[in-house]
Formats: C-alpha cells, structure tokens, sequence
C-alpha cells in the first residue's frame, strides 16, 4: 500500500502550476555540507535537521541529503502542521540519510539510570500533522519517540540498534499510521532487557492508531508492546521475529521475548486491538499474548510458528479468533474464555512442517518491494485450508 503523501506526490506539489496554497509552501534543504545560516535551498543547504524543523511551518517540506548525521542533541519536533497541509520530513528522493544518536549522553544511561523525558529518542516529538520518511534512525535512547502525538504518518523508517525501543509512541495520540517501520536489534542495557521493544504503542490512550507492513525483529523484549494502552490499536500484514534472545550478553537478563505483546499493566485495561495478516516466529517466549488484558481482541488469520512458548496465548480475555495458524510452537493456543473457529487447532490437532508450502524466511527479512511493502511468497502457508494463516 503507497501513502498518499509519498514522495512523487510531493514531487508534483513543488512543480510550477501547482495550486496557489501549495506553491505557497516552503522546501527547506538539510545536507552535511551545509550552513545553518544558509536559505535552506538546494544550492544552499542548511546544516542541521533541528534548524529547519525549528523554521517549518504548516506545508514545509524538509528533505535531507544522503549521509550520516551524528547528533549531539536530540532533534525536538514541537511544532504541528494542519489538516491538509503537514509538516513533511524525508530523505533527499534515491538518498540514504542516517541520523546517529550514539553521541546522545542519555544513549548511555547506567545500569538502573533513567531518561528523562525530554532527553527520549534521536528524535523527540509531541507534536501533529507530520509525515516523515525514508529516514534510518540509530544508537540512540529510543530511535523515535512521539508523545501527545496525532494525525502524523511514518513511513519507511528504519530505527535499529538503539538502546531502547525503536518506535515509541504513547500518551494521548490518535489517528497515527506506523508505515512499512523496520526495527531491530534495539536493546536496553539500563534494564538488562526489560523494555527495548521493536515498536511500543503503550501507556496512553487514543483511537485511530494503525500498524501495517511492519517488520520487527531481533530486539530484546518484545516485537510489538501495548502495555497500558487502553484504546484499540489496530496490526496488519506485520511479522515480529526473534525478539527476547540475549544477543549482548546481558547480565541479569529480562527480555520477555513475545512477539506481540497486547497488554498488560496492573491492573492491565481492556483494549480490543485487532490483529490481522501478521506473523510471529522464533520469538523467546509466545508468539501473541494478551498478557493480562481482559478485553476483545480480534485475531484474524495471523500464524504463530516456532515460538519457545504458546503459539496464541489469550486465557486472561474475551479474544475471538478467526483462521488463525499454529505451527511447531511449544503449545498451539491458551484459549481460557476466549473463542473461535476455523483455526488450526479446530481442524486437526497436530501441524508440522511438512503441512506448509514453504519455511523459508528470505522474503521476510530481505529487501522490500519497490513500493515498500515486505515482498509476498508462500512463507508458512499451508498446504492445504486456503482461509488459514497469514498471507505475506
């Protein structure tokens, strides 16, 4: 699926003959050779990220050429764009940018150490209407942290190897699409595993929030965490994957290792998130759990393979499961109160290998399409039952 605010549309908006409001807006350029005391134009390009955030307006579009950019604070994104006219952060269109938080000092807080609030993520935002893309984010506390925040769209991030989660998104925010986000090998030494997430949607509330096409994987603690959010969050076509291993050695481990963790908290509220087309495989611990959350959630056709522990563990809600695919997982499902129908367990009582096309992960983890997407093929699709399983 193409945003409707993807790059060509951009491209079409700063043409001569575009509509007078748009021709309005401003582009500003960001590049390593620039000056911040430079217009920002292509020819004379600003330096940082920070000051052309700091000078954009409600239609700006901020482009940054190709190149690592090594930060030494945080960039603070406070400003919001309007209906209609956001605030538009992206890479230069064919360049690869790399913002690099290892310079931050709170990428290095101590064992038990903090953050405080303002010092979270390479990039800091509570603010709305925005849409980035095309941006590789990394090495830092938490890659990208927006709270308060709605009606933005992330598209085609990539946030790995920061010392905590890569996407964060929490308090009250709404109506945010989380776009094709690839995150992985995000760890936390300050908590020895407890809380680096490949995407974190959690302690807050707001409706409207999506996640499609992403891909998370090989983080510390979970692919995806809900904890505390108590409004429905809405996953597809998503595949979590070899989170909760200690890959850095971590003393006193406490990585959870689920692939989607829906829940939790004490007490933990009830949300009715739905899952739909996602995958989760070779995590530590269980492939989907409600951990605690005693509400409605909606699994449809989403496939569990290979995880240490239950494949759907949904025993604490009231979870209806439609089509859903447990294979070679420790134990298939947990099922408690929740119900369904059609899924694996329904029609026969033991899956192998051998009833599924295909269990190679190459698609899942190599390059995507050219739209962005995560490239189809038959990986883990049965045999037999076309209503089955996930379908990426």
């Amino acid at each position: 699926m193409r945003s409707r605010f993807a790059l060509p549309v951009l491209a079409c908006l700063l043409v001569a003959g575009a509509a007078t409001a748009q021709a309005a807006d401003t582009t500003l350029v960001v590049a390593l050779n620039g000056d911040d005391g430079n217009p920002g134009t292509v020819d004379r390009p600003l330096r940082s990220i920070q000051k052309a955030v700091d000078l954009a307006r409600p239609g700006t579009s901020i482009l940054i050429r190709g190149g690592t950019y090594a930060v030494t604070a945080n960039v603070q994104i406070l400003k919001s764009g309007e209906s209609g006219r956001p605030i538009r952060l992206a890479n230069y269109p064919g360049e690869r940018v790399v913002v690099d938080g290892e310079g931050l000092p709170a990428s290095h807080t101590p064992v038990g150490g903090s953050i405080p609030r303002a010092e979270r993520g390479v990039f800091h935002q509570e603010a709305s209407w925005w849409h980035v893309s095309g941006l590789e984010v990394i090495r830092g506390p938490y890659a990208w942290y927006c709270a308060g925040c709605n009606n933005n769209v992330f598209e085609r991030l990539v946030t790995r190897d920061n010392y905590e989660s890569g996407f964060q998104l929490q308090g009250a925010s709404s109506d945010n699409l989380i776009l094709n986000l690839d995150s992985h090998g995000n760890r936390d030494p300050r908590k020895n595993g407890e809380s680096a997430d490949g995407l974190a949607i959690k302690e807050g509330s707001g409706t409207g929030n999506v996640v499609r096409g992403a891909r998370l994987w090989n983080n510390v603690d979970d692919g995806f965490d809900a904890w505390l959010f108590t409004s429905p969050i809405r996953v597809e076509n998503t595949v979590a994957h070899g989170n909760g291993h200690n890959r850095w050695n971590l003393p006193n481990f406490s990585g959870d290792g689920n692939g989607f963790k829906l829940g939790g908290g004490d007490p933990a509220p009830a949300a009715a998130h739905t899952l739909t087309n996602t995958i989760s495989y070779g995590n530590a611990a269980h492939g989907y759990t409600d951990n605690g959350n005693p509400g409605s959630i909606t699994f449809t056709r989403n496939t569990a393979w290979k995880n240490a522990k239950t494949g759907f563990t949904v025993n604490r809600s009231t979870s209806g499961l439609t089509g859903n695919l447990a294979v070679n997982n420790a134990t298939p499902v947990s099922l408690g109160s929740s119900t369904g129908s059609g899924n694996s367990w329904n029609i026969k009582s033991s899956w192998g290998d051998s009833d599924l096309q295909s269990t190679s992960a190459s698609t899942t983890t190599g390059a995507r399409d050219a739209n962005g997407n995560i490239r189809s093929s038959n990986f883990l699709v049965p045999k037999s039952c076309s209503n089955l399983g996930a379908r990426i």
